[in-house]
């Protein structure tokens, strides 16, 4: 079963336009900062576009079918496991931390959130903050919070297509202007913020921050991971795969498809297909659908193959 997903697009104040011009996303908000491409969250959810299934979510497709479509490895969780997003930031991002899973579930009642950014296009000069720039103490963090100095002590990174970022949960990060990027994370909507550039949202207030449950999780370290893919693009004939990144939620690769390419999606999980690129044609179990830039699929576990053909570039994510 193959099911074609219709975004859920969210207008944060930092948003940008380019989900609607570059991405052809339809929309009455001024400003679309993310589309939530593959989501059975509460504040999100996809709806799904084609078959017996139409107009309904995610979430209930799964409940009529039973959790086998998501596989083996998707069915031992016991929430639906990936969030994936597309986000444009015209503006910097709050300076944010997630909590792993224990504080998550004790704080918040649902899961943490460990997340990797895969950067689709950027600014000239656009830079990003990914965790400390040296390690310092809890008692510091507050301190230079406390006195508007903490931005003297994080990683900057200045950012190009390409570049992955892997975040794990506890990491301080914050996506900064002019960049565009595929995230693939864990399936939760806790963020605590340190930091705002003192913002006002819409109604003309602050947004809040969360100051102390922000030093309880943060790794006051640099990062543990670089910023390129931890594979090497492997060519076949009709295309390109490479690995980004894998952990124990997610195995993400980017496929570059130039004539045809062939996706297995075997037993052991369901397959995210997000085009970031191009256009051409998507078809599994007899049938099949036109692809563009934008067009996000899930592919039931036991689908079997999955045909992509034309000039499509491709984020795969399965659990």
């Amino acid at each position: 079963m193959i099911l074609k997903l219709k975004p859920a697009l969210k207008d944060y104040l930092w948003g940008g336009t380019k989900l609607k011009t570059d991405f052809g996303f339809e929309s009455d908000m001024e400003k679309l900062a993310e589309g939530w491409m593959l989501s059975c969250h509460k504040d999100g959810e996809n709806i799904v576009e084609n078959g017996k299934f139409k107009g309904k979510t995610l979430s209930e497709v799964i409940s009529a079918c039973g959790k086998d479509i998501l596989g083996r490895n998707g069915k031992k969780f016991d929430f639906f496991p990936i969030l994936i997003k597309l986000i444009d930031a015209k503006n910097d991002l709050s300076v944010q931390v997630h909590p792993d899973n224990a504080y998550a579930l004790s704080a918040e009642g649902e899961y943490g959130k460990t997340e990797c950014w895969y950067i689709l296009d950027c600014e000239e000069g656009a830079e990003l903050i990914y965790g400390f720039n040296r390690k310092i103490s809890s008692e510091e963090f507050r301190q230079r919070i406390k006195d508007n100095t903490f931005l003297e002590v994080v990683n900057k990174v200045k950012v190009k297509k390409g570049d992955l970022f892997f975040i794990e949960a506890g990491t301080l990060h914050a996506i900064g202007a002019g960049i565009l990027l595929a995230e693939i994370q864990q399936n939760s909507n806790t963020t605590y913020r340190v930091y705002d550039y003192n913002r006002r949202d819409k109604d003309g207030k602050l947004r809040p921050l969360h100051i102390e449950k922000a030093i309880d999780v943060t790794a006051c370290e640099p990062p543990k991971y670089g910023t390129k893919p931890i594979g090497e693009k492997k060519f076949f004939d009709g295309g390109s795969e490479q690995l980004l990144t894998e952990c124990e939620l997610f195995r993400v690769k980017n496929l570059e498809i130039s004539e045809k390419a062939e996706i297995t999606a075997d037993e052991s999980s369901f397959v995210s297909l997000l085009v970031t690129d191009g256009e051409g044609k998507i078809s599994c179990s007899g049938e099949e659908f036109a692809a563009k830039k934008g067009d996000s699929f899930f592919v039931s576990a036991g689908s079997g193959s999955v045909k992509a053909e034309g000039r499509l570039t491709v984020i795969e994510t399965k659990v």
